[in-house]
């Protein structure tokens, strides 16, 4: 049986802007090597017209049912930030932001969601766990920070809910939310009013420390408080071996991607230089997938900058940095195709004229002795749907990869 190598560049997608995309215009030889050397295709990570989170897309690529195993993403940040999270724990995806003003927290207008993308937040982090504490509202949490301005926090106790709303208005001039119970239970009346404490005392704390008092001499945003979104209770999700059989890896800089890993006890190493964005050292992750492939059977290559590049509406951006992941991919193309099933793909389209997710589909191309080669001779949007496979899912996209290396099962007789 054969090994599958999925190469996802995030947000990847885009919209026709004067007829042109940032992966249209890119000088992309090594993927267009791939395209003439394989099979190529569109797809929809869930379905035609969704717009699929990094999260939903991602389980939906591995052979989960993102409607079935996805309660918020809030758990899957806090595994990928090294928190054992475990069943019944009600986690969130954390900011560090920047708010201004007068009174408490929830007077307090936000400025910059990310503070300035910071990303030296260690100290910051120590402070919070060490000086809150909800000890009088008998519940235990956990506080990590993330890849650059992000971080998780888990609530562990008898009698929490996850159906509470977020803190984070998302939107810079809006004050901060008040966390509300989104129903009548008791347990959400309690979880709502653990997170108002957290909100108030960890603001506290940061307003005042001495990191945050440079920063402000240096004309920088202050990371004065932790916005709360994505609130999930970790579910019971079997792992990826229970589930298909198979040893997974995951290559991966960004939090997010690293926690779905550990959600399906996978094999997640810490890459050195894999930070998440543009500046991520793309030579180690390729040498990490590679090294991974010796002893795992299915290996996730996770690169974020496309989706960044593409959330500040970059054109030139994402365009030069696809280039550079070309660049980079030139090993793979070395490959055994007899043994090793390589795909090329995205999570997700991010346009850069649109600043955000949307449900267009993104192109993918399969590379593997015995595809059915097709007269793509482009890896892009606008070329990629003339190809073999057509239009599928990230559900199909997964089984077929697990047919061409004869890991799947005949239904019926």
């Amino acid at each position: 049986m054969g090994k599958v190598l999925l190469v996802i560049l995030d947000g990847l997608g885009d919209r026709p802007v004067d007829g042109k995309t940032p992966l249209s215009e890119a000088k992309t030889p090594n993927m267009n090597k791939l395209s003439k050397m394989g099979i190529n295709g569109i797809m929809d990570t869930i379905s035609p017209g969704i717009r699929p989170g990094s999260d939903t897309g991602h389980l939906s690529l591995l052979g989960y049912d993102p409607y079935k195993y996805y309660t918020g993403r809030g758990p899957i940040e806090a595994a990928g930030a090294g928190v054992d999270v475990k069943p019944g724990d009600v986690a969130f995806r954390v900011n560090f932001g920047t708010v201004e003003g007068e009174g408490s927290i929830f007077d307090k207008v936000v400025v910059d969601r990310r503070a300035g993308r910071i990303s030296d937040t260690d100290e910051l982090e120590k402070a919070i766990n060490e000086g809150v504490d909800l000890s009088e509202l008998n519940v235990e949490f956990v506080f990590r920070r993330g890849s650059g301005h992000r971080g998780a926090l888990v609530l562990r106790g008898e009698k929490l809910s996850d159906k509470i709303s977020d803190t984070d208005p998302h939107k810079v001039g809006e004050k901060v939310k008040r966390c509300v119970p989104l129903d009548d239970s008791e347990e959400a009346k309690r979880t709502a009013e653990i997170v108002n404490r957290f909100m108030e005392l960890s603001h506290e704390i940061l307003e005042k420390h001495p990191l945050n008092e440079e920063r402000a001499k240096k004309g920088l945003p202050k990371a004065n408080a932790l916005l709360l979104r994505g609130v999930g209770k970790c579910p019971h999700i079997p792992s990826f071996e229970e589930m298909h059989g198979m040893k997974l890896a995951v290559i991966a800089g960004t939090t997010l991607i690293k926690g779905i890993g550990k959600l399906l006890r996978g094999y997640v190493p810490d890459v050195e230089g894999a930070t998440g964005s543009k500046n991520t050292n793309l030579e180690n992750k390729v040498k990490a997938a590679l090294e991974a492939l010796k002893e795992n059977d299915f290996v996730l290559l996770h690169i974020k900058a496309t989706d960044e590049l593409s959330h500040d509406g970059n054109f030139e951006g994402k365009k030069e940095f696809i280039e550079k992941v070309d660049k980079h991919i030139e090993p793979l193309l070395k490959l055994d195709f007899r043994d090793v099933c390589l795909i090329l793909t995205a999570d997700h389209s991010t346009p850069v004229s649109v600043r955000e997710h949307t449900g267009d589909p993104v192109p993918v191309v399969i590379v593997h002795d015995g595809v059915r080669v097709d007269e793509v001779k482009e890896f892009s949007e606008l070329e990629a749907w003339k190809g073999g496979l057509c239009r599928i899912r990230g559900i199909d996209l997964f089984r077929i990869a697990l047919d061409l290396v004869d890991r799947m099962e005949k239904f019926g007789a």
